[in-house]
């Protein structure tokens, strides 16, 4: 098993290099990068030189000089295989590059937004499996009662809203007027270091409240049907019968049985905790403008912000592989059966 993990763990970076690079390959291709907006915003400054059909320095109120060194300081005067294998070797320095848009390290501005992505990706993996997986459980105990036919309902009811969609119906009934119940928006109010420490949590906890909704109510019937499924197809097993007529109770047979097996599908998904360090919907993240990582990915797109983009995507891009691991390695502590070679 240590040379099947030791074999994983190395295989992390060839896979690194060639998403990173096909990646990088793109940032060059395609267009809108942050020469053309200097350009741009050049021309928006003297727009009187925008109607020449002269040469590109004078449609661009921009001198050749000038352009050469804007490549030269964005790194663009290189070919686009010679430049990654620089940005490589930066990032094997632990440098990821400085901003087109903010002009700082990359790494300062990504760990700025990594509190608040870390703390609503961990709090939404903490409601969801805390709630999801005992209540699969209950369904699958209750099969066809009233209380799983009516938890059917209100979980595929949540399941089929968007979250951004059931963020701006909260918004509407329960942030603006006459019901302000809580904040429109923000991850702290502005008054933050004046309160105490209850006062501080209970801030928090009213900030997080609605974009939590909107982040679990996705998940929920998922994991939900998951849990409860997989578990219903271990009772019906045969082991559970064998386990009954040899005189043990059925309540037995399943907390020490069948629960153990139907979480095998469950510990698949496990690794992915990890990833809730960068994780974030970028329209919830607006609708309740929410400065985290997902956010910050979108701006980073639309601004062609592309040292903050390749840092995004090595960091998750590592993260999701080594979780992947992660699940392997839970895969084999839950079923006994499993062995890597």
């Amino acid at each position: 098993m240590r040379d099947y993990f030791i074999r994983r763990f190395l295989l992390i970076i060839p896979t690194l290099i060639g998403a990173t690079l096909l990646v990088f390959a793109l940032t060059r291709i395609l267009p809108g990068g942050p020469i053309e907006r200097m350009m741009a915003e050049a021309r928006m400054a003297n727009p009187g030189s925008g109607g020449s059909r002269g040469s590109a320095s004078e449609s661009s109120a921009l001198s050749d000089d000038q352009i050469q060194q804007m490549k030269e300081y964005y790194g663009f005067d290189k070919p686009w295989l010679q430049a990654y294998f620089i940005w490589l070797a930066n990032v094997c320095r632990g440098d990821l590059g400085e901003s087109f848009k903010y002009n700082e390290p990359v790494w300062d501005i990504i760990k700025s937004r990594l509190p608040i992505s870390t703390f609503y990706g961990i709090a939404t993996a903490v409601i969801t499996y805390f709630v999801c997986l005992p209540l699969g459980v209950f369904k699958a105990l209750r099969h066809r009662s009233f209380f799983d036919t009516s938890t059917s309902v209100l979980v595929f009811f949540g399941y089929a809203i968007p979250g951004f969609a059931l963020g701006l119906l909260l918004l509407v009934l329960m942030a603006y007027p006459p019901r302000e119940w809580f904040p429109t928006g923000g991850f702290i109010s502005d008054d933050f270091e004046d309160l105490g420490f209850f006062g501080k949590i209970a801030d928090v906890v009213s900030h997080a409240f609605l974009p939590l909704v909107c982040y679990v109510v996705g998940s929920f019937a998922m994991l939900t049907m998951l849990m409860k499924n997989n578990l219903m197809d271990n009772l019906a097993a045969d082991y559970i019968r064998t386990a009954i007529a040899k005189g043990r109770s059925f309540r037995g047979a399943v907390w020490n049985h069948a629960i153990r097996n139907a979480f095998v599908p469950i510990a698949t998904s496990l690794g992915g905790i990890l990833s809730v360090f960068v994780t974030g919907s970028f329209l919830i993240e607006s609708i309740f403008d929410i400065n985290g990582i997902g956010m910050l990915g979108y701006k980073s797109l639309l601004d062609r912000d592309f040292p903050v983009v390749m840092g995004i995507l090595l960091l998750s891009s590592f993260l999701m592989m080594a979780g992947n691991i992660l699940s392997d390695i839970f895969v084999a502590l839950v079923d006994p059966r499993v062995k890597f070679k």
